[in-house]
């Protein structure tokens, strides 16, 4: 079998909030007749955001509340890039997590958690390709 990621859910408290969210900081969500989710064109893969318990209640696993072991991340081009991204986060109702700042592994980077928690690394990584189309690949 190959390894792909195709899409991620995001399960949050509110679907037109957090859509709401995502477009301040500059995402496109596709056209959809329902409210209950929202789907976003994220490079080669899709981001959809879907009530929290409606996502668990379809998992089948009971409705937790916690870190829960995951993070996303946003990869720029260059290491102020990172600053930005965060401040854009910030102005659009996020909150920081860790400022920008240099990391062991080489790279800059910083986190934000969104309107519902889930937390976002933005980082500049030197040692990975980042293609124009948001695409990563390793060396």
């Amino acid at each position: 079998m190959q390894s792909r990621v195709s899409a991620i859910t995001l399960g949050v408290a509110s679907v037109p909030r957090a859509r709401s969210f995502y477009e301040r900081l500059g995402w496109r969500a596709h056209p959809s007749s329902d409210d209950n989710i929202a789907f976003f064109q994220a490079g080669s893969l899709i981001v959809g955001l879907y009530g929290r318990a409606a996502l668990a209640e379809d998992a089948q696993v009971p409705l937790g509340r916690g870190f829960g072991g995951i993070t996303l991340a946003y990869l720029v081009d260059e290491p102020t890039e990172v600053s930005s991204m965060l401040s854009a986060a910030e102005a659009a109702g996020g909150r920081i997590v860790k400022p920008a700042q240099d990391v062991f592994w080489g790279g800059h980077s910083g986190y934000f958690a969104d309107l519902d928690g889930h937390l976002w690394e933005v980082a500049w990584n030197p040692h990975w390709t980042l293609r124009s189309d948001g695409s990563v690949s390793l060396p």
